[in-house]
């Protein structure tokens, strides 16, 4: 499989469970500030924890603890909550915490798989992506924050092809709207069909595309914390760069990596997992230098026209798809 992404091989795990990937930050109220990178780090137990630093590498803390898989952290607008996944029962479920790691609660009870949780900038809600039993199809489904309860399938596969798929869904700031990724199919070697950002209405009314062009659309995208900009990965594996399109879809240009349609790996890694800051002005996101033949994949930060690109910590280390808490909102 060429493609997707699971969570464990996104971060170096040795084990393998199919369709499953990383996660996008949540959207954060006007006026906030940029508080804490949160993310996972894969130890040299083999398990992944959910650490967070300050935006310039700094204070680095660890969050959760344990064997198990701890990724997709996504932050509540006020900064205060994070919404992660977690296989610690069994199977990947919600789980959710205080921004210091504290108080951390199993959400999502499907029995499937559940991931790329992000909270509704009201906090009500948590919209993610998974499978509820045995559905074969990866889906986006809404629950109650606090309690679980309320399950909704915003998104359908029934009488698509086999592989279709929904995935990294992220409300826009308004909580008007979900943008996502949604998948026709996938061929006889794991790679996606007509892989494309799409966009729907909060209730999963309207849904519709935002790109239609050839290149696959991969993890994760996010809204600008004003909503009017995406920013997502568009590229073939090994070349995927960072994108940026308004939010109609309209303007859409490349910040980084090699040309979409490159099938050769980037000589500067594979970029993919946007997390907008909450002022807007940076974008935080993973290298993967893995794909040229390397055993890094830091984090990287990023003014918002693609400029001053950076490391978030030294390597070399594994990290997983970040979230950018916001400060300033009472968090």
């Amino acid at each position: 499989m060429l493609r997707m992404r699971s969570i464990l091989s996104s971060i170096g795990l040795a084990v393998a469970i199919a369709g499953l990937v990383l996660a996008p930050v949540s959207a954060t109220y006007p006026g906030a500030t940029n508080g804490r990178i949160v993310f996972g780090v894969r130890a040299t137990d083999g398990s992944a924890n959910i650490f967070s630093a300050q935006p310039d590498g700094t204070g680095l803390r660890q969050l959760t603890t344990g064997p198990g898989n701890h990724l997709c952290p996504a932050i509540s607008a006020d900064g205060r909550e994070i919404a992660y996944c977690a296989d610690v029962t069994g199977s990947f479920e919600i789980w959710t915490m205080k921004q210091n790691g504290t108080k951390q609660h199993q959400v999502t009870h499907l029995g499937g798989f559940a991931t790329f949780p992000d909270i509704s900038p009201d906090g009500t809600k948590i919209v993610f992506g998974g499978s509820e039993g045995a559905d074969p199809n990866g889906e986006i489904y809404v629950v109650d924050a606090a309690t679980g309860s309320d399950l909704i399938a915003l998104t359908s596969c029934v009488s698509l092809a086999a592989g279709c798929s929904n995935d990294f869904p992220a409300w826009s700031p308004d909580g008007r709207l979900i943008v996502f990724t949604h998948t026709d199919d996938f061929d006889a070697d794991g790679n996606p069909v007509n892989e494309q950002v799409w966009v729907m209405n909060a209730d999963g009314a309207n849904q519709h595309p935002l790109t239609t062009d050839s290149a696959p659309k991969d993890q994760v995208p996010d809204w600008s914390p004003d909503g009017s900009k995406i920013a997502y990965n568009s590229g073939l594996f090994g070349s995927g760069g960072i994108w940026v399109m308004d939010a109609d879809g309209s303007d859409q240009h490349q910040l980084t990596g090699c040309a979409a349609a490159d099938a050769s790996p980037c000589a500067q890694g594979d970029d993919f997992g946007t997390a907008w800051s909450p002022d807007g002005t940076k974008i935080a996101f993973l290298r993967d230098f893995r794909s040229i033949g390397g055993h890094d994949r830091p984090i990287y930060v990023m003014d918002a026209d693609g400029s001053h690109q950076h490391r978030l910590l030294s390597g070399p280390i594994l990290q997983a798809v970040p979230a950018w808490q916001a400060r300033g909102t009472g968090g």
